[in-house]
């Protein structure tokens, strides 16, 4: 809600904050030497009173703005906490963007009291990709969603768009707008284009039925869109999602192979939106049991139908690697992304659409779109994967627990999803000794 919107304009608030502090003293000023400017003077003595507490006023809400604004900042990241998953390093940002060329953009849409979502965009390479596609595969753990531009993708094994990452009802105008959008730039001409195009249903708190992401959102997260540090938590396509009973969104995560097995970066962005019939688990600790929300507690506990109903959720996991794959291990790879969900609670429920996108920015395995001549690439052979599917399943396990840690509370259409407590979820970490382990395990205590 309040919080959301106030994270997405700081600056704006501090410049608004700093200009009526300049005119609260700049009326003061004029009241203290008013003497050679009388009709002035008596204007704003007739309403100094008013000027006051109106100034007044809008610095309290002010100062209360940005200092929660200031504490949203403050959420950590999983490693913040000192929670860290597996063995292998992470990249400079710990982000799908350590995978070099890739790009990440946001809009977020808010429009109180019932809108809270985005878009997310992410642009694997610069340059014309329908010319030169990007070697890509996607899979579905489990396949109820509607995501957009996936028959072509399993086709021919490489995407020629930007992905974008929306709500459940938002895909066809955010797939239109992108078309749209890359058909407007330079070179491009009049050919068809497979728009890749993934969603999560963020319905409990924005009302995506009334088509809130419109084409100029589109094109504010693909024209920001920027290497570097990823915004998380509740922005862009993770304004409005659930992870497991609390607010969820955008998390990011990224390691790097040592030489001796490559050297090579995977960097996993995800869309958490994940259903609340699951437990939450956190390097090993049963963290969703200790906080009281589980799985099927209700008939667990007192073996009866639990009557509530239990919204289906999904998840988008995009994966990037530097690794030169082709479709086939990137298929591979794709498929290990689950395992990393699974370590987190998930079980791929019913109603839940979870789908992994994979691509490899090499150039080793890049090919033109169109050629006469066979095309020879370099790809690595199935052998050398496992170091990759190791480094998948770490980072995409802590990109949901940054997606949920970074997250902020968002209300809306009459619903409230909370933000995970960051002091109780460390109290259980700590009890479960799952804290640290870079400083008390191999690899990082030698």
């Amino acid at each position: 809600m309040l919080d959301s919107w106030i994270d997405n304009h700081f600056q704006i608030l501090e410049l608004a904050i700093l200009g009526m502090i300049g005119i609260y003293l700049f009326t003061e000023l004029i009241l203290l030497f008013g003497e050679n400017v009388m009709v002035f003077n008596n204007v704003l003595n007739s309403h100094s009173s008013k000027l006051k507490a109106l100034m007044i006023i809008v610095l309290i809400i002010g100062f209360i703005s940005i200092s929660q604004a200031k504490e949203n900042e403050q959420r950590p990241r999983a490693r913040d906490l000192g929670l860290v998953v597996g063995t292998m390093k992470t990249g400079t940002y710990n982000a799908i963007t350590d995978v070099k060329g890739v790009l990440v953009g946001h809009s977020t849409v808010i429009e109180e009291p019932n809108i809270h979502t985005g878009v997310t965009a992410i642009i694997p390479a610069a340059g014309n990709l329908y010319n030169n596609p990007i070697p890509a595969w996607v899979y579905a753990g489990n396949g109820y969603g509607k995501s957009v531009g996936i028959s072509q993708l399993l086709e021919f094994g490489e995407i020629e768009t930007p992905i974008l990452l929306t709500c459940t009802l938002c895909v066809w105008s955010a797939a239109d707008a992108m078309v749209d959008y890359l058909l407007e730039l330079p070179g491009e001409s009049q050919h068809t284009i497979n728009p890749i195009v993934g969603e999560t249903n963020d319905s409990i708190v924005s009302d995506m039925w009334q088509h809130p992401v419109k084409s100029k959102h589109v094109r504010e997260a693909l024209k920001t869109a920027k290497s570097g540090f990823v915004q998380e938590g509740s922005v862009g396509a993770g304004t409005g999602t659930q992870t497991y009973h609390w607010k969820g969104g955008i998390g990011t995560s990224s390691r790097v192979l040592p030489n001796s097995l490559g050297g090579y970066t995977v960097g996993v962005l995800v869309q958490s939106n994940l259903l609340a019939g699951a437990t939450l688990t956190m390097n090993g600790a049963p963290v969703g049991r200790e906080l009281g929300k589980y799985a099927y507690k209700t008939e667990l506990e007192f073996d009866k139908k639990n009557q509530e109903k239990i919204r289906g959720g999904s998840i988008m996991i995009v994966v990037a690697t530097d690794a030169p794959l082709d479709s086939r291990n990137l298929d591979r790879l794709a498929r290990r992304a689950m395992m990393g969900l699974a370590k987190t609670g998930s079980v791929a429920e019913n109603d839940s659409g979870d789908y992994v996108i994979a691509f490899s920015t090499s150039q080793k395995v890049r090919r033109a779109r169109t050629s006469e001549k066979p095309w020879v690439t370099e790809s690595l052979l199935p052998s050398s994967m496992s170091p990759l599917f190791t480094a998948v399943v770490e980072a995409t396990e802590e990109a949901i627990y940054n997606a949920l840690l970074k997250a902020t509370t968002v209300e809306g259409r009459g619903n409230t999803l909370k933000a995970l407590p960051i002091d109780k979820t460390v109290e259980i970490l700590k009890k479960y000794q799952v804290l640290d382990w870079d400083k008390t395990l191999p690899p990082g205590n030698k």
